[in-house]
């Protein structure tokens, strides 16, 4: 599973940020008891005085330690006994002085056995959600509110099947791919006119994927190309670029929206064999979305990447009428 940089700093200080507040909110509960007690700050104190002394005793050369040490338990557990009698008659239990990590298995920390612990996890999967909102409806585009009732039940015998039959297979196809989803689960290819529903499912795979936790970066082929024009060109001017591209090749999953709509170029076509080819080599997964079919996609780019493409990535055409302007429409 791979990580986006930018994603896990935030989760990072997001994590960081929480710890604090809970290390301020126990501190505030001591101190209230202490107030309430006088002398359980006193025991509190005495008992860290004898953790000093035992290490100390430990430690000191020339003299047997064992006499001390005992000496230093027994004191230790006369504190601790009275410590609980004084919590129990404030009806706190015996536990309510030490401070206790939110999560058991990392101790606060974020890592496990050189791992990003599942609490961390938790973190990146939500600042990744946040980061996919800004460009996505993910409170609203799910597999669950996708409708097939915007698609016509007439036969199209050109296609030999319905609007609505082939979206129901289309529907199907991204949902077992985004509840499937792990290293080696392969590309897609949205292609279709306008409005039929290429970004809402779109949406609803990246809402997913990114649930569990894998890196998902959602972005259009105009801004994508920009920042990697930038990258090449404008190192100095733009020196968000690098980390913008990085993230682009390295995603768990891509999601590149309307290819086909920025200007075309070399520099276009470049970017986009970069983008097909380097990650098929680095068996990462990626899902383009366009109104141009194969035989567009080679006219306007190569044919080595339409190639590509045709080869190596799950074809699903999208047809029927603009939903967008039947909503329209039907007010």
């Amino acid at each position: 599973m791979a990580y986006d940089g930018k994603i896990m700093r935030q989760a990072m200080q997001k994590y960081e940020e929480d710890r604090r507040v809970r290390e301020e909110r126990y501190q505030e509960r001591r101190e209230s008891i202490f107030c309430r007690q006088p002398r359980l700050r006193e025991i509190d104190g005495e008992l860290r005085a004898a953790l000093g002394q035992i290490v100390a005793a430990a430690f000191r050369r020339g003299a047997d330690p064992g006499p001390e040490m005992e000496r230093l338990k027994v004191k230790n557990l006369s504190l601790q006994r009275e410590r609980q009698a004084l919590l129990g008659r404030m009806g706190l239990p015996e536990d309510c002085l030490e401070e206790k990590p939110a999560c058991p298995l990392c101790g606060d920390t974020g890592y496990r056995g050189g791992q990003v612990c599942r609490c961390l996890r938790g973190y990146y999967a939500r600042e990744q959600q946040r980061e996919l909102s800004r460009m996505l409806d993910l409170g609203g585009q799910s597999f669950d509110t996708f409708s097939l009732d915007w698609y016509s039940e007439e036969y199209n015998a050109a296609l030999g099947i319905s609007a609505r039959e082939n979206m129901d297979g289309v529907r199907r196809s991204c949902q077992r791919y985004a509840e499937n989803f792990g290293p080696g689960s392969g590309n897609l290819l949205l292609t279709g006119k306008p409005g039929l529903g290429k970004t809402f499912l779109s949406a609803a795979i990246a809402r997913e994927v990114s649930e569990e936790g894998w890196s998902v970066v959602y972005d259009t082929a105009v801004h994508v190309f920009s920042r990697f024009e930038d990258w090449k060109f404008g190192r100095e001017r733009e020196p968000d670029a690098p980390g913008d591209v990085e993230r682009i090749m390295h995603c768990d999953l891509l999601i590149l929206d309307d290819l086909g709509t920025e200007m075309a170029g070399p520099v276009v076509v470049s970017a986009l064999y970069q983008i097909v080819n380097g990650r098929l080599l680095e068996k990462r997964s990626t899902i383009l979305s366009t109104n141009l079919d194969v035989r567009e996609l080679e006219q306007r780019y190569s044919p080595q990447i339409a190639s590509r493409i045709e080869g190596e990535y799950q074809i699903l055409p999208f047809f029927g009428q603009d939903i967008r302007q039947l909503k329209k429409e039907r007010g």
